[in-house]
């Protein structure tokens, strides 16, 4: 019988806002994106439009090689795999080809990175941080419920879903067989090319 994973990849880069998460919550980690492919090519969150412009946040195809990932020698992260029900995988699938259908709607949620550290609620419909993207994926899909604000759910949450850690550590050096990307590959999100270069917020 086929088995069905995803991937929530959880880190710590060296940008101010990641630095800002630090300070005011101590956490380990302080972005996330999530992925249907254990290779990490397709690994979608919400974070910068352009690398050097944390100002301008949306919906985003990230690549761990590039964008603010490059920042710093040291890619601190950890691969979270969660192994799911075919409906609940064919769900979460159907939510990112959503977000990509639709990317221009959505922006990063500013307002509710500042409520999120003053532990208060911010609700929009359009705009998400990244760990607010993140659950609201798995949440829709039926694979965890928190049972608080989505804006409120903090990357190092995360670490508290059901699953297996596969690797923690510095993630410039994380790789899997080539077999494994060929098998993933038939499952990943329809991707379209303006989704190519884009950076994390974080």
């Amino acid at each position: 019988m086929e088995k069905y994973y995803l991937y929530i990849v959880l880190t710590r880069v060296n940008t101010v806002i990641s630095r800002l998460i630090r300070m005011f919550k101590k956490d380990e980690f302080t972005h996330a994106a999530i992925s249907l492919d254990k290779k990490l090519e397709y690994m979608y969150s919400f974070g910068r439009k352009y690398t050097r412009n944390p100002f301008i946040g949306r919906f985003v195809k990230e690549d761990i090689n590039s964008g603010a990932y490059k920042f710093g020698k040291i890619l601190y992260g950890a691969i979270i795999e969660i192994e799911v029900t075919k409906e609940q995988y064919d769900l979460v699938k159907a939510h990112l080809d959503y977000f990509i259908a639709n990317s221009k709607l959505y922006k990063y949620n500013y307002r509710g990175l500042l409520y999120n550290l003053l532990n208060r609620a911010a609700y929009h419909e359009h705009r998400f941080l990244c760990s607010e993207f993140v659950y609201h994926i798995v949440k829709e899909s039926g694979i965890i419920d928190y049972g608080k604000p989505r804006n409120l759910v903090r990357p190092q949450d995360l670490l508290n879903i059901n699953g297996n850690i596969i690797f923690r550590g510095n993630l410039r050096e994380y790789s899997v067989s080539d077999d494994i990307k060929e098998k993933d590959r038939k499952n990943i999100p329809i991707v379209f090319t303006e989704f190519t270069r884009t950076g994390i917020s974080q």
